[in-house]
Protein backbone atom coordinates (compact mmCIF):
# COMPACT_ATOMS: atom_id res chain seq x y z
CA UNK A 1 0.00 0.00 0.00
CA UNK A 2 1.34 3.43 -0.97
CA UNK A 3 2.44 5.79 1.79
CA UNK A 4 0.50 9.06 1.97
CA UNK A 5 2.31 12.17 3.15
CA UNK A 6 0.83 13.25 6.51
CA UNK A 7 -1.01 16.54 6.90
CA UNK A 8 0.43 18.15 10.04
CA UNK A 9 -0.09 21.42 11.91
CA UNK A 10 2.88 23.73 12.00
CA UNK A 11 3.22 24.01 8.23
CA UNK A 12 4.26 27.59 7.50
CA UNK A 13 3.80 29.96 4.60
CA UNK A 14 5.09 30.08 2.05
CA UNK A 15 4.97 26.75 0.28
CA UNK A 16 7.10 26.62 -2.87
CA UNK A 17 5.99 24.61 -5.91
CA UNK A 18 8.27 24.45 -8.95
CA UNK A 19 7.35 22.88 -12.32
CA UNK A 20 10.53 21.77 -14.09
CA UNK A 21 11.18 20.76 -17.70
CA UNK A 22 14.48 19.58 -19.12
CA UNK A 23 15.62 20.83 -22.52
CA UNK A 24 18.87 19.97 -24.31
CA UNK A 25 20.10 22.87 -26.42
CA UNK A 26 22.80 22.66 -29.08
CA UNK A 27 23.85 25.93 -30.68
CA UNK A 28 25.52 26.05 -34.09
CA UNK A 29 28.26 28.54 -34.99
CA UNK A 30 25.61 30.50 -36.90
CA UNK A 31 23.72 31.01 -33.66
CA UNK A 32 20.84 28.76 -34.62
CA UNK A 33 19.68 26.33 -31.97
CA UNK A 34 18.58 22.72 -31.98
CA UNK A 35 16.41 21.97 -28.97
CA UNK A 36 15.31 18.56 -27.70
CA UNK A 37 12.71 18.26 -24.94
CA UNK A 38 13.46 15.43 -22.51
CA UNK A 39 10.36 15.95 -20.34
CA UNK A 40 7.08 16.42 -22.25
CA UNK A 41 5.43 16.89 -18.84
CA UNK A 42 6.97 18.68 -15.88
CA UNK A 43 8.41 17.25 -12.72
CA UNK A 44 6.98 19.13 -9.74
CA UNK A 45 9.24 20.03 -6.84
CA UNK A 46 7.77 21.07 -3.49
CA UNK A 47 9.46 22.85 -0.58
CA UNK A 48 7.70 22.92 2.80
CA UNK A 49 8.67 24.74 5.98
CA UNK A 50 7.51 23.63 9.44
CA UNK A 51 7.63 26.37 12.08
CA UNK A 52 6.89 23.88 14.82
CA UNK A 53 6.73 20.14 15.28
CA UNK A 54 5.64 19.11 18.76
CA UNK A 55 7.34 16.23 20.55
CA UNK A 56 4.95 15.33 23.33
CA UNK A 57 3.41 11.89 22.60
CA UNK A 58 2.07 11.60 26.12
CA UNK A 59 -0.08 14.68 25.56
CA UNK A 60 -1.18 13.50 22.12
CA UNK A 61 1.10 15.81 20.12
CA UNK A 62 3.65 13.90 18.10
CA UNK A 63 4.13 15.73 14.79
CA UNK A 64 7.91 15.40 15.11
CA UNK A 65 7.88 11.62 15.43
CA UNK A 66 5.19 11.30 12.76
CA UNK A 67 7.26 13.20 10.21
CA UNK A 68 10.53 11.55 11.24
CA UNK A 69 8.91 8.13 11.12
CA UNK A 70 7.45 8.85 7.69
CA UNK A 71 10.86 9.96 6.39
CA UNK A 72 12.46 6.81 7.73
CA UNK A 73 9.74 4.59 6.27
CA UNK A 74 10.66 6.08 2.89
CA UNK A 75 14.36 5.49 3.67
CA UNK A 76 15.20 8.99 2.55
CA UNK A 77 15.16 9.55 -1.20
CA UNK A 78 14.75 5.85 -1.90
CA UNK A 79 11.03 5.27 -1.39
CA UNK A 80 8.05 6.99 -2.99
CA UNK A 81 4.87 8.37 -1.46
CA UNK A 82 1.68 10.17 -2.42
CA UNK A 83 1.26 13.87 -1.69
CA UNK A 84 -2.07 15.67 -1.80
CA UNK A 85 -1.45 19.32 -2.63
CA UNK A 86 -4.17 21.29 -0.78
CA UNK A 87 -4.32 23.83 -3.62
CA UNK A 88 -4.13 21.39 -6.52
CA UNK A 89 -5.86 18.07 -5.94
CA UNK A 90 -9.17 17.91 -7.80
CA UNK A 91 -10.91 18.62 -11.10
CA UNK A 92 -14.58 18.71 -12.09
CA UNK A 93 -15.87 18.05 -15.59
CA UNK A 94 -12.39 17.44 -16.99
CA UNK A 95 -12.40 16.07 -20.51
CA UNK A 96 -10.29 12.93 -20.76
CA UNK A 97 -11.08 11.89 -24.31
CA UNK A 98 -13.49 11.54 -27.22
CA UNK A 99 -14.91 8.16 -28.19
CA UNK A 100 -14.17 6.54 -31.54
CA UNK A 101 -16.15 3.28 -31.08
CA UNK A 102 -12.93 1.24 -30.72
CA UNK A 103 -10.76 2.74 -27.93
CA UNK A 104 -11.66 1.47 -24.45
CA UNK A 105 -8.85 2.98 -22.31
CA UNK A 106 -8.46 6.70 -21.58
CA UNK A 107 -5.88 8.48 -19.45
CA UNK A 108 -7.07 10.74 -16.64
CA UNK A 109 -5.69 14.24 -17.12
CA UNK A 110 -6.07 17.77 -15.89
CA UNK A 111 -5.88 21.07 -17.76
CA UNK A 112 -3.73 23.92 -16.50
CA UNK A 113 -5.11 27.20 -17.79
CA UNK A 114 -8.26 25.94 -19.47
CA UNK A 115 -8.98 29.41 -20.92
CA UNK A 116 -5.71 29.40 -22.87
CA UNK A 117 -5.60 28.41 -26.56
CA UNK A 118 -6.22 24.72 -27.10
CA UNK A 119 -7.68 24.33 -23.62
CA UNK A 120 -4.41 24.98 -21.83
CA UNK A 121 -1.68 22.51 -20.92
CA UNK A 122 -2.94 18.95 -20.51
CA UNK A 123 -1.05 16.81 -18.01
CA UNK A 124 -1.72 13.12 -17.33
CA UNK A 125 -2.82 12.14 -13.83
CA UNK A 126 -1.15 8.87 -12.84
CA UNK A 127 -2.04 8.78 -9.14
CA UNK A 128 -5.82 9.30 -8.84
CA UNK A 129 -7.41 9.24 -5.43
CA UNK A 130 -11.20 9.13 -5.86
CA UNK A 131 -12.96 9.13 -9.22
CA UNK A 132 -16.36 10.50 -8.27
CA UNK A 133 -18.04 10.27 -11.67
CA UNK A 134 -17.49 9.60 -15.37
CA UNK A 135 -19.75 11.22 -17.96
CA UNK A 136 -20.59 10.58 -21.61
CA UNK A 137 -21.85 13.84 -23.14
CA UNK A 138 -22.73 14.99 -19.62
CA UNK A 139 -24.61 11.81 -18.66
CA UNK A 140 -23.29 10.01 -15.56
CA UNK A 141 -22.11 6.47 -16.24
CA UNK A 142 -22.64 3.41 -14.06
CA UNK A 143 -19.37 2.75 -12.14
CA UNK A 144 -19.72 -0.96 -12.95
CA UNK A 145 -19.15 -0.19 -16.64
CA UNK A 146 -15.57 1.01 -16.18
CA UNK A 147 -12.45 0.36 -14.14
CA UNK A 148 -9.92 2.89 -12.84
CA UNK A 149 -6.30 1.78 -12.37
CA UNK A 150 -5.03 3.74 -9.34
CA UNK A 151 -1.42 2.97 -10.27
CA UNK A 152 -1.61 4.52 -13.75
CA UNK A 153 -4.75 6.68 -13.95
CA UNK A 154 -6.12 4.68 -16.89
CA UNK A 155 -9.91 4.44 -17.14
CA UNK A 156 -10.95 1.29 -19.02
CA UNK A 157 -14.52 0.77 -20.25
CA UNK A 158 -16.13 -2.61 -20.86
CA UNK A 159 -17.59 -1.27 -24.11
CA UNK A 160 -15.83 1.36 -26.21
CA UNK A 161 -17.59 4.76 -26.09
CA UNK A 162 -19.43 5.67 -29.29
CA UNK A 163 -17.74 7.78 -31.94
CA UNK A 164 -17.81 11.48 -31.07
CA UNK A 165 -18.83 10.86 -27.45
CA UNK A 166 -17.18 13.40 -25.12
CA UNK A 167 -15.83 11.71 -21.98
CA UNK A 168 -15.41 13.83 -18.86
CA UNK A 169 -14.64 13.05 -15.23
CA UNK A 170 -14.77 14.42 -11.69
CA UNK A 171 -11.88 13.17 -9.57
CA UNK A 172 -9.26 13.93 -6.94
CA UNK A 173 -5.59 13.06 -7.27
CA UNK A 174 -2.18 12.88 -5.67
CA UNK A 175 1.35 13.66 -6.80
CA UNK A 176 3.62 10.60 -6.64
CA UNK A 177 6.85 11.87 -5.07
CA UNK A 178 10.14 11.06 -3.40
CA UNK A 179 12.30 13.12 -1.04
CA UNK A 180 15.04 15.10 -2.80
CA UNK A 181 17.67 14.36 -0.13
CA UNK A 182 18.63 11.52 2.17
CA UNK A 183 18.91 13.80 5.20
CA UNK A 184 17.12 16.81 6.70
CA UNK A 185 17.93 18.95 9.72
CA UNK A 186 15.33 18.96 12.49
CA UNK A 187 16.08 21.71 15.02
CA UNK A 188 15.03 21.63 18.68
CA UNK A 189 14.49 25.36 19.42
CA UNK A 190 12.38 25.08 22.63
CA UNK A 191 11.40 22.39 25.08
CA UNK A 192 9.55 19.73 23.08
CA UNK A 193 9.28 22.06 20.10
CA UNK A 194 11.19 21.43 16.89
CA UNK A 195 11.30 23.05 13.49
CA UNK A 196 12.25 21.99 9.98
CA UNK A 197 13.39 24.92 7.86
CA UNK A 198 13.04 23.19 4.50
CA UNK A 199 11.65 19.82 3.42
CA UNK A 200 11.92 19.16 -0.29
CA UNK A 201 10.44 16.45 -2.47
CA UNK A 202 9.89 15.98 -6.19
CA UNK A 203 7.33 14.16 -8.34
CA UNK A 204 8.39 10.95 -10.08
CA UNK A 205 7.16 9.09 -13.14
CA UNK A 206 5.05 6.03 -12.44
Amino acid sequence: MALIFPALPGLAWSVTKTPTFQTRIQRAVSGRELRALDYPFPLWQFALVYDFLRDSPGAGYDELRTLLGFFMLCQGAFGTFLFQDPSDSQVIGQQIGVGNASTTAFQLQRAMGATLPGGGFLEPITAPNIVRAIYFNGITQDPTTYNVDLATGLVTFGIAPSSGMTITADFTYYFRCRFVDDKYDFENFMFRLWQLKKLTFISVRS
